[in-house]
């Protein structure tokens, strides 16, 4: 049996004392039966209290994973800043595309480096990026600064502190929570313009665009590393000992997938995973990335309320399909994600193309497609552990990520060159549409071909306690 440090206790063997031994053999039966009784309830309530402890800090990495996220979420407030940084130079969406480039980059090498020396000193890195990058902003009005600064410091900031949230929050908990658990980490990320599209909003009419990047970066770097020092990943052999929950089913595998990165890239898997990733992250982001665009036509400076709910949608979407995909199935809840969004860009035509577009129904297309977006932020990093196991999640994560910086980087560009050329969305939306149900077909191929086998909760209770009570029984 274990004990609360984690370390085998040997077991001491019942033994009957010299006075004991004039008993009665019945009294001896009885005297022995209720020692090895004791011993048996005292272990389990050591056990159950080392439990407890660690489901406390699980929550604690999870909370604090949150936050981080909540800071770095600026990315998806990106609109917000947008008009006044087209003020400055052509091209105000380059820095963004580069940054979600730089954030793809930069979760393999935080992946790697959060594998290595753990989430703590990542996510720490990463702050220190983002709030440089913001702070270099502050002080240049031209588009290599801007590059620079927002699109390679704080994209590379962004990807070590969204690499150093998610996998160590995942470490703690049970396979029958990881969807749930992805999805309340990286909820952070899209929930976080609803506090800073209107924060941005009050900082650009007071302080202005300089002032309003020193602000956010000294905000971020005091955020950012002060969570990062409640982040950590769990004893080796914390999962061994941990039950999947009283309520819950517990999926018992055959095997267990480690598998090495190298390894990763021989499978198939991955490469359906990422094309996936690709289609339903670049769609989502292209909408993202021009909703405040879109509102302003029909909102006028009310179109922060656009960005702010689509953000809840973007949220919910990620807890939603989180929990969803725990009980569907990943495969399944990708399918229905892929071809609702789908169904949404096809929408998108004639609402946003309309010649006199309401600005409720511009966001409530924009929460939808949200919504689709965020299920990917939680479905695809739960793929991972589930494909591929956690022993080199981060880094395992970071080559699947890569798919959401170049799909980000070459659909918002593509549709921006569309919109150029043919002064509307409407191609943009149904080439999107297109490439959503090519996605959801090769998703088709990722549905397992056979169910783990599921062992009630409360049956694999009974089977530790009858272990632990025969245990001393075997040692003796």
């Amino acid at each position: 049996m274990a004990d609360m440090t984690g370390k085998k206790r040997p077991q001491k063997p019942l033994h009957i004392t010299g006075i004991q031994g004039r008993w009665p053999i019945s009294f001896r039966v009885r005297h022995l039966t209720m020692q090895s009784m004791d011993k048996s309830n005292i272990e389990q309530r050591e056990a159950s209290m080392s439990t407890k402890n660690s489901a406390r800090r699980g929550w604690t990495v999870v909370l604090a994973g949150t936050g981080i996220n909540l800071a770095l979420g600026i990315l998806y407030a990106y609109s917000m800043l947008k008009g006044d940084i087209a003020k400055l130079f052509e091209g105000a969406g380059d820095p963004y595309a580069v940054a979600c480039l730089s954030f793809a980059l930069s979760m393999i090498i935080g992946g790697k480096m959060q594998d290595k020396i753990g989430p703590r000193i990542t996510a720490i890195v990463g702050g220190l990026l983002v709030g440089a990058g913001f702070i270099v902003c502050s002080q240049t009005t031209e588009y290599w600064g801007w590059i620079i600064g927002f699109g390679l410091l704080a994209g590379l900031g962004f990807g070590f502190g969204y690499s150093a949230a998610t996998p160590p929050a995942l470490k703690w908990f049970p396979p029958a929570k990881t969807g749930l658990i992805a999805g309340i980490v990286v909820s952070g990320f899209g929930i976080a313009p609803v506090y800073l599209a209107p924060a941005c909003k009050y900082l650009l009419g007071n302080y202005g665009l300089q002032q309003t990047m020193m602000i956010l970066g000294i905000f971020f770097i005091v955020v950012v590393c002060g969570m990062a020092m409640l982040v950590s990943n769990p004893p080796a052999d914390h999962l061994k000992a941990s039950a999947a929950g009283k309520n819950a089913n517990v999926q018992v595998k055959k095997t267990s997938n480690e598998l090495t990165p190298s390894q990763v890239l021989r499978t198939g898997s991955f490469y359906t995973l990422w094309l996936c990733f690709f289609v339903g992250a670049g769609a989502g982001l292209m909408v993202i990335g021009s909703i405040a665009g879109m509102a302003k036509q029909s909102m006028g400076e009310y179109a922060f309320i656009a960005v702010a709910v689509m953000s809840i949608g973007n949220a919910a979407g990620r807890i939603g399909a989180g929990v969803l995909s725990d009980k569907l199935g990943r495969a399944n809840t990708l399918i229905i994600m892929l071809v609702f969004q789908a169904s949404l860009m096809f929408a998108a035509i004639s609402v946003v193309g309309g010649n006199a577009s309401s600005g409720l129904l511009i966001t409530l297309l924009a929460t939808f497609i949200g919504f689709n977006y965020g299920s990917n932020l939680s479905l695809f990093p739960s793929f991972a552990k589930d494909f591929w196991g956690v022993q080199h999640y981060g880094l395992n994560y970071g080559a699947l990520f890569s798919a959401w910086g170049i799909g980000a980087f070459v659909l918002v560009k593509a549709s921006a060159m569309l919109t150029a050329r043919t002064g509307g969305f409407t191609i943009s939306f149904a080439v999107a549409g297109v490439m959503l149900l090519v996605g959801a077909v090769m998703a088709s191929t990722l549905r397992p071909t056979k169910d783990p086998v599921t062992v009630p909760a409360a049956a694999s209770d009974l089977l530790m306690d009858e272990e632990l009570e025969l245990q001393p029984a075997r040692n003796d």
